[in-house]
């Protein structure tokens, strides 16, 4: 009897939400994020009576009977109008591949994203910040529609001319095509209004924005690919909450830990979007737990299952990825010097890659220096100086991550004396050495001058000529956790390299140099000795041949510790990015007011020129949505919590609004951490929290609109809705009309000028096309 009262309960709370009539009351099981789903016409026309039938599902949920018996059948997603998916399907896509091919050379990012795939097709290791799935599907489909490999993507405005690029740039378009789809079937299952979910479909088939960033061999139509894939997964399966372990709940739960994995893989970017499952997972979890209908062992199945398919499955493909990716590219590559010494010993071609060379580290060897730091450089220096204001001007040292002639020291004794004797003299732990750079002859040098970015550090340069200098070029080696007379191991020991006369120890601080420095990394003399990475060193290449060879195999890493050391790389790198001098970069709050866009391709009048900016009437109408919302919301929320006889339309209304807070908190989610970031931001890094933005969009309106009988009395109401829809589709599609060319392409004049085709639309100063 305790299992028919629930359901019973259950039917009675979902029947009032919403076929109550004026009598409707809220039903107190709502969630705090709600996921009930609306009814089908026929579950409207139900009434207590009808069910007899729930009363043999299980206490789990799960119902013993064929689904289409059972009233929990009828609380399903809506099935899309056929003709209103079939004209936003054709629009999606007609948009984005219109002039794919155009313009014909290499735009923006496309010189990075392209260069990987290449990467990819010849197997050479390389270094980006972001995940590899990415660009791991544009090589794929690169290689799949007969393109080579070859085209070496230099920069943009470079001609692809006989190279096949239609692949990889119509793979992109093909997932950006998806959005506007997936956004279209997302609005429906939160609203149940084909009306909401047609409104935000339009804003994103012609939004220019969307079109452009589609269109190009770029990660963000397949970032936002798997994010809107995540989010239709999450609320489809929300509406799956009456029938758990069902055929389809599983499905779209697998699917919704499939797409976590996959906005992951694209970029760190998708972490926000597992925030905002992992709530919307708490929540319903919260919910379950406190129905006491349900055993404790129920419960526990729900959490097991959430684990499996939200955190299990997520993580196995997100290191499958990664598999795959060390796999596929095993050849020594551009990325090797980002990486330690035993990372690059597995890469074929590499010279640490089953590699013989002496154990032991010997005066008179011919060696390179690696900073220890995850992602450290090799100590590095070349013919340039310091600038004026920056100490002395004397010869540049810094660390620098690519494989470089200018890397290349010689070690030497403390007393200048370099001819050697017949056998090897091992350096050792508490000598004095000098490092004198093989390129220039200059010595490894500091003395009490600020360093150039870390104020509170000593400068390091090269000084002096042939190997004679100073004795600021005196430098006592130490082997971290050794003791005096241990010898200095080559790869495998850590080493400090202590400055004999200040007694600071040398130091990668990590930071980049100015465009004096070629943006190289920051080399000082730290006066704090505590043993950090980055005053650790290691000897990576040597050349004696007085000393006999070993192999170094042994260093090679296993899987877990490639793994863990590429994640911390990319971290670090990413969070390090500074902007480059005269590199267009945005601030936050730029992005949703659609302040300041980016220049794709061309600059005057005789080029072809592809401008990413946002269709202006979208989004100052999403803009003003937002504001729309949280007032309406709030009003909402009073409403039901005051409990007032609104009516079943009201009511329903309501809800749609509190469901839209799901949409809310993941445009916060997606759009408000990177007030917080340090590393260079870009107008284009707002646009998946612009994806939400219009699906909550497509949701206000249409409650605006819905409610237009508050104002006016029937069938003027009617008409008032109508003529408001008109209105918007209408101003959509001129404005459209008026900045496709931004996304298409424009020659000629520039807007500023009256002969402009565009004259007229720089609505802001600060666009420039």
């Amino acid at each position: 009897m305790n299992i028919q009262n629930r359901k019973r309960r259950e039917k009675e709370d979902y029947t009032s939400q919403w076929s109550g009539g004026e009598d409707a009351s809220v039903p107190h099981s709502e969630p705090g994020l709600p996921t009930s789903p609306s009814p089908s016409p026929e579950a409207e026309s139900r009434n207590d009576g009808d069910s007899a039938e729930s009363d043999r599902e299980s206490s789990n949920g799960t119902s013993d009977c064929a689904d289409e018996e059972c009233w929990p059948s009828d609380i399903q997603s809506p099935s899309p109008n056929p003709v209103l998916f079939s004209l936003v399907l054709v629009l999606s896509f007609s948009t984005r591949f219109y002039k794919l091919m155009e313009p014909p050379h290499v735009c923006w990012d496309e010189t990075h994203f392209g260069k990987m795939a290449n990467y990819y097709m010849h197997r050479n290791f390389f270094f980006d910040v972001h995940p590899p799935l990415g660009k791991m599907l544009i090589g794929l489909v690169g290689y799949m529609t007969g393109y080579n490999g070859t085209f070496p993507f230099i920069k943009p405005g470079h001609k692809f001319e006989d190279h096949n690029y239609w692949g990889m740039r119509a793979f992109c378009a093909a997932l950006g095509s998806c959005l506007p789809v997936f956004a279209y079937l997302t609005v429906l299952e939160l609203s149940q209004s084909p009306t909401a979910a047609l409104f935000t479909a339009a804003v994103l088939i012609f939004d220019t924005g969307s079109i452009t960033i589609s269109q190009y061999i770029l990660l963000d139509p397949i970032l936002m690919f798997f994010i809107m894939g995540a989010v239709l997964s999450m609320a489809k399966f929300n509406n799956q909450r009456y029938r758990p372990f069902s055929a389809s709940w599983w499905l779209w739960l697998a699917l919704t830990g499939v797409n976590l994995a996959g906005a992951v893989g694209v970029k760190f970017v998708g972490l926000f979007v597992i925030v905002l499952v992992g709530l919307n997972t708490a929540c319903d979890l919260w919910r379950l737990l406190g129905d006491l209908d349900l055993s404790l062992v129920d419960v526990a199945k729900h959490c097991l299952a959430r684990v499996f398919g939200l955190i299990l499955l997520p993580l196995f493909l997100y290191v499958t990825i990664f598999t795959i990716h060390f796999v596929v590219l095993s050849k020594s590559g551009t990325g090797d010097g980002f990486f330690s010494s035993a990372f690059q010993s597995r890469l074929i071609g590499n010279n640490l890659h089953n590699a013989a060379m002496p154990e032991h580290l010997a005066y008179g060897s011919i060696i390179t220096v690696k900073n220890h730091r995850i992602g450290g450089g090799y100590l590095h220096s070349h013919w340039q100086l310091y600038p004026e204001g920056v100490g002395p001007k004397q010869q540049q040292v810094t660390t620098y991550f690519h494989k470089d002639h200018n890397n290349v020291w010689l070690i030497h004794r403390e007393d200048h004396q370099n001819a050697q004797p017949e056998e090897p003299d091992l350096v050792r732990h508490g000598d004095v050495i000098r490092l004198e750079h093989k390129e220039t002859t200059r010595n490894l040098h500091s003395h009490p001058h600020q360093a150039p970015m870390t104020k509170k550090h000593f400068q390091v340069t090269g000084y002096g000529s042939n190997g004679t200098g100073d004795t600021n070029d005196l430098w006592q080696v130490e082997v971290c956790g050794g003791q005096k007379g241990d010898p200095v191991k080559v790869v495998r020991s850590k080493v400090r390299f202590l400055h004999k006369v200040t007694g600071c120890v040398l130091y990668s601080t990590g930071k980049n140099l100015p465009k004096w420095g070629f943006e190289q990394v920051e080399v000082t003399c730290s006066p704090y000795l505590k043993e950090t990475p980055n005053s650790q060193w290691s000897i990576e290449d040597l050349i004696n041949p007085k000393l006999p060879n070993i192999s170094l195999s042994v260093i090679k890493p296993n899987f877990l510790e490639i793994l863990l050391e590429s994640h911390i790389v990319m971290i670090k790198s990413n969070s390090g990015m500074k902007p480059k001098e005269n590199e267009m970069t945005s601030k936050p709050w730029h992005w949703p007011i659609n302040y300041q866009g980016l220049r794709f391709s061309g600059a005057n009048e005789t080029e072809y020129r592809v401008y990413l900016l946002g269709n202006p009437v979208i989004w100052w109408l999403n803009l003003a949505c937002l504001g729309l919302y949280l007032l309406m919301a709030a009003v909402a929320s009073l409403s039901l919590q005051r409990g007032l006889k609104l009516g079943q339309r009201r009511t329903e209304h309501c809800w749609v609004l509190m469901r839209g807070g799901l949409l809310l908190l993941g445009w916060l989610l997606h759009y408000m951490p990177f007030y917080f970031m340090g590393r260079i931001l870009y107008y284009h890094h707002y646009f998946p929290a612009m994806l939400f933005s219009c699906m909550l969009t497509g949701i206000t309106l249409d409650v605006l609109l819905q409610s237009s009988d508050l104002l006016l009395r029937p069938p003027y109401c009617a008409w008032m809705q109508r003529l408001g829809e008109i209105v918007l589709y209408l101003s959509i599609l001129y404005s459209f009309y008026l900045f496709c060319p931004m996304s298409y392409g424009m020659t000629g004049p520039l807007a500023h000028n009256p002969a402009s085709t565009m004259a007229g639309l720089k609505w802001m100063n600060t666009w420039e096309f």
